[in-house]
């Protein structure tokens, strides 16, 4: 997604290392509330899993959202009897609070979750996290959806869930086939830039993320699942399809006027080196094409029509420029939007304006043919008019395809960035720059020469990670001591304490 900001601030995807001994790779979060039988067999059975088939080292985490049954007494014996199993507990509700809460203080640089009843079948758990490991993929998410995918449910939650995802598709064009189905993961470097901005705390925490993803262009991975229907899952329909619909009035508004800085998650065109050397390669040619076409065909169909209705009250010049000029406008917006993908209100007037230069241009062409045609016939037809004018517009299309490209939007992701890190203030909607934060014994970023100082920078990690210097409800709220979040980029090499990783 293009805008007239500064470039994203995510590198190229890269393979993850294996990692140190004692570092997981992936960490698994479950949250829980009031799941006192199904923990304890959920997270053996996971953890047996993960070590018969699993080949990095890993973690489960078990966030507990506020539990008022023996749940957290379950989760603490868990993680004192499992060397990989942790606990963190929450006093406030919410599956998006706990998985935004856990995530932003994990180390590890693959993150995923899946519900306690374990519904999906486990088997489907290294596909979804391998195209993360490989570099290939931002996120995955395990879809009940796909041709393949094998599932046993009711018939009314089969209708809910397909009826959600089709208002996903409609209102929010998304391509990805399952919002909600419980088993997802995403890259660590991805998610401490776009967890920031959702904002969603519940059920719809997982539909908001991915939207944004894919708005931004980011890579989705969907692996087909075997999905059994819990009988017993305490979800509320009535009310999370409530709150989901509100939330798809929320995203869609602040992507319809360009709040969101998707932009600051973009990444380079491919991992290979030769790709980054083109020079002079038009960029989403193909995708500007099409839109470009939908809009030019939608507009000529309304300027045909406003062209009817305002020759019945005027001459054929006064109708074609009068119809011209509002199609112009509406026309010029529409490529604005969704052909260029220039978002929010910045450059809108001097955008118009350039517009109507263009429009000039246009309706000197549509002009000049009626102009031949009278002049060739005393009285032609109306047929004859519309025929004319179809045929001059095709020839202002073009031109008005390379001055819009060349002149009013020109792609602007070639200038060079800001090299301060992005910092988002959550006390207001604005933006700012700061310098990049830095823990005590984190190795220097970029460059990573030196890393005497990994193991203090570990432990700091998991002191901050078990003690109170994290907060809970402070993290999933914003609320943070400092009120700013840090949306620097984060490398997979960043803990590695291997040199001949260092870049």
């Amino acid at each position: 997604m293009r805008t007239d900001s500064s470039p994203g601030n995510l590198p190229a995807r890269e393979h993850l290392p294996a990692g140190s001994a004692g570092t997981p790779v992936l960490d698994v979060v479950i949250p829980v509330y009031n799941e006192e039988k199904d923990l304890q067999p959920c997270v053996m059975r996971l953890h047996e899993h993960l070590k018969r088939t699993f080949p990095y080292e890993f973690r489960i985490t078990v966030a507990d959202n506020a539990s008022t049954d023996t749940t957290p007494q379950v989760a603490a014996r868990l993680d004192a009897e499992i060397p990989e199993v942790r606990s963190f507990r929450l006093e406030q509700k919410g599956r998006g609070r706990a998985l935004r809460t856990v995530w932003s203080a994990s180390d590890a640089p693959i993150l995923a979750y899946m519900d306690v009843d374990l519904s999906t079948d486990l088997n489907a758990l290294l596909p979804l996290v391998a195209p993360l490991i490989s570099g290939h993929s931002d996120l995955a998410i395990g879809s009940r959806l796909a041709r393949s995918s094998r599932v046993v449910r009711g018939a009314k939650r089969e209708f809910i869930s397909r009826t959600y995802n089709l208002i996903l598709r409609g209102s929010l064009q998304a391509r990805f086939t399952d919002a909600q189905c419980g088993f997802k993961a995403i890259r660590r470097d991805v998610a401490q830039v776009l967890l920031p901005l959702v904002e969603d705390t519940g059920w719809f925490f997982d539909t908001e993320m991915l939207v944004l993803a894919e708005r931004a262009g980011l890579r989705i991975h969907e692996v087909p699942v075997d999905w059994v229907d819990d009988p017993d899952s305490t979800v509320h329909i009535v009310k999370t399809a409530t709150d989901d619909l509100k939330g798809v009035w929320r995203v869609g508004r602040a992507l319809a006027t360009g709040s969101l800085p998707l932009d600051r998650l973009a990444r380079p065109f491919g991992d290979d080196p030769r790709d980054r050397e083109l020079t002079d390669v038009p960029k989403g040619l193909a995708r500007q094409l099409v839109g470009f076409c939908v809009v030019g065909a939608l507009s000529t169909l309304f300027y045909l029509l406003l062209y009817s209705g305002f020759r019945t009250f005027s001459g054929s010049q006064v109708a074609n420029a009068l119809a011209l000029l509002v199609s112009a406008v509406a026309n010029t917006a529409a490529n604005r939007r969704l052909t260029f993908g220039v978002r929010g209100r910045g450059g809108a007037v001097r955008h118009q304006a350039q517009g109507l230069v263009v429009f000039g241009i246009g309706l000197a062409l549509t002009s000049g043919s009626l102009a031949a045609l009278n002049a060739a016939t005393t009285n032609p037809g109306h047929s004859t008019e519309l025929a004319v004018l179809i045929a001059a517009n095709l020839a202002a299309t073009v031109l008005r395809f390379l001055l819009f490209r060349a002149w009013v939007f020109p792609d602007r992701r070639d200038e060079p960035a800001s090299p301060v890190g992005a910092v988002r203030n959550p006390a207001s909607p604005t933006y700012s720059t700061a310098a990049p934060q830095q823990y005590p014994g984190q190795p220097p970023y970029p460059g990573q020469q030196q890393y005497q100082g990994h193991q203090q920078y570990e432990q700091f990690r998991t002191e901050q990670f078990h003690t109170d210097q994290f907060r809970a409800g402070e993290a999933a709220d914003r609320t943070y001591g400092d009120a700013t979040m840090q949306l620097e980029a984060v490398r997979p090499y960043d803990d590695d304490p291997n040199p001949r990783n260092a870049r």
